[in-house]
C-alpha cells in the first residue's frame, strides 16, 4: 500500500540555519542519496587563493590561508550567479568567476587584537570584458563573510595580534563544491533516523541491565506507535519514513539547500536514465535537440552498460566502443584502442594537455 502513494516532505520546524522536516513514503536509498546531494553536490562560494602581502604574526601563512578558506561567504543563488573557473574564458579570474577580498589590519595600541571575518572587505570589480546575466543575479551580500556586522552573529576569529603587527592579504573566492573540498560544503550536519523503536533490528544494541533504560527513544518516537510485545518480526519490512535534521553554515540557506538537493539528484537520476538509453531512443525524448542536457555520459550502442573497455567489441553486455567520450576536457582516448596507456600515450594514464586557460588532465 505504502508503494503507491505519493513522497510527502513534512516541516517540522524552521529556523534562519535549521530545518527538521519528516520525508514519507520513500526507501532508504533515495533518503541517505538526498543527504549525501546536499553535502557535497551543492555549490558555494568560498575562498580558494590567498596572497599574503605581509605577515607578521604568529601564525604561518599556510595556517592563516587555511582558516580563511574556512570561513562561509554568502553564496545565495551561487549555481546561477556565478561561473565555475573552468567553464569561463578569462586567464586566472574575473568578476564572472571570482571575487576579491581584502584583509588588511594593524594593531597599534598596546593590547590584544582580534582578527576577524569582519575585517574581510569584497572590492569592487571592474574587468567586465563580456556580457554576462551572473551579475544581475547577485544579492547585495553575495560574497561577503556570513553574519557579517550583524549584531546577534558572533564574527569568526582568524587570529590574535599585538602592537606592532600586522596582516595583509589578498583572497579570491571562487565556486566550488565539497566534493572538491570540504569548504565548499553550505551544510555543517545533515543526519536522518528512521525506525526510532528498532523494529526493523537494523542496530543491535548493548546493555548490562535494562534495554529499554539504556537506549531511551528520541524525540520521532512520537510519530511512531511503540511495537507490542507479542508483534511478530516482519522479514520483509522496509523503512518508509525519515525524520531530516539538516543544518546549514549561513552561505545558504536551509530551504534552498533542500530545494536545490532535490533537483541535483533529479539532474543525476536524468542523466543516468539518459546514458542507459541507446542513440534512437535519445533522439525520440530530446527531439533531436539536447541543449542543455549533460551529454557526459555516452549512450550505451550495444545494450549494455557502457562501451568497450578491453577492445572487444559486442552486441550485449559491456561492448560497445569507447565508454568515456575523448574530447576536451574529458578523460582522454578509449581505454585498449592501442598501445599501453589509458589516455593515448606511451605509457601512463596520458600527459595532460595545455589549454589557454590552465592545464586539462
Amino acid at each position: 500500500m505504502n508503494d503507491e502513494l505519493e513522497p510527502t516532505v513534512r516541516i517540522r520546524q524552521l529556523k534562519r540555519d535549521k530545518v527538521n522536516f519528516v520525508l514519507e513514503n520513500v526507501d532508504l536509498a533515495f533518503a541517505n542519496s538526498l543527504r549525501r546531494v546536499m553535502m557535497a553536490d551543492l555549490p558555494t562560494v568560498a575562498i580558494d587563493m590567498v596572497e599574503v602581502e605581509m605577515n607578521t604574526t604568529v601564525l604561518p601563512d599556510e595556517f592563516i590561508a587555511h582558516r580563511l578558506g574556512m570561513i562561509p561567504l554568502v553564496s545565495a543563488n551561487c549555481d546561477e550567479a556565478m561561473r565555475y573557473t573552468r567553464d569561463c574564458t578569462c586567464i586566472s579570474s574575473c568578476a564572472y568567476c571570482s571575487i576579491i577580498l581584502m584583509l588588511n589590519v594593524t594593531c597599534h595600541e598596546a593590547i590584544t587584537m582580534d582578527i576577524t571575518s569582519n575585517h574581510l572587505e569584497v572590492m569592487p570589480m571592474t574587468d567586465f570584458d563580456e556580457g554576462g546575466e551572473e551579475l544581475t543575479k547577485r544579492g547585495q551580500d553575495f560574497g561577503h563573510p556570513v553574519g557579517k556586522n550583524q549584531p546577534n552573529v558572533p564574527p569568526i576569529l582568524i587570529c590574535k595580534i599585538r602592537k606592532g603587527q600586522e596582516l595583509r592579504v589578498k583572497c579570491i573566492a571562487k565556486k566550488g563544491i565539497a566534493k572538491e573540498h570540504a569548504k565548499w560544503s553550505p551544510c555543517s550536519a545533515v543526519a536522518f533516523e528512521y525506525d526510532p523503536y528498532n523494529k526493523f533490528r537494523h542496530t543491535s544494541y548493548w546493555f548490562e541491565v535494562d534495554e529499554k533504560a539504556e537506549w531511551p527513544v528520541g524525540e520521532n518516537g512520537r510519530e511512531e506507535d511503540p511495537p507490542r510485545d507479542d508483534e511478530e518480526f516482519d522479514f520483509n519490512a522496509k523503512p518508509r519514513k525519515f525524520y531530516f535534521d539538516v543544518e546549514t553554515d549561513g552561505s545558504l540557506g536551509p530551504q534552498e539547500v533542500v530545494m536545490k538537493g532535490l533537483s541535483e539528484l533529479q539532474k543525476k537520476l536524468a542523466n543516468l536514465i539518459l546514458g542507459l538509453k541507446s542513440q534512437p531512443e535519445v533522439d525520440m525524448l530530446t527531439g533531436g535537440d539536447q541543449t542543455g542536457m549533460d551529454t557526459s555520459v555516452a549512450p550505451a550502442t550495444g545494450g549494455g552498460w557502457g562501451d568497450n573497455i578491453g577492445g572487444g567489441g559486442g552486441s550485449g553486455g559491456w561492448g560497445g566502443s569507447s565508454s568515456p567520450r575523448p574530447g576536451a576536457g574529458g578523460w582522454g582516448n578509449s581505454p585498449g584502442t592501442g598501445g599501453s596507456a589509458w589516455g593515448g600515450g606511451a605509457a601512463g594514464w596520458g600527459s595532460p594537455q595545455q589549454q589557454s586557460n590552465g592545464w586539462n588532465v
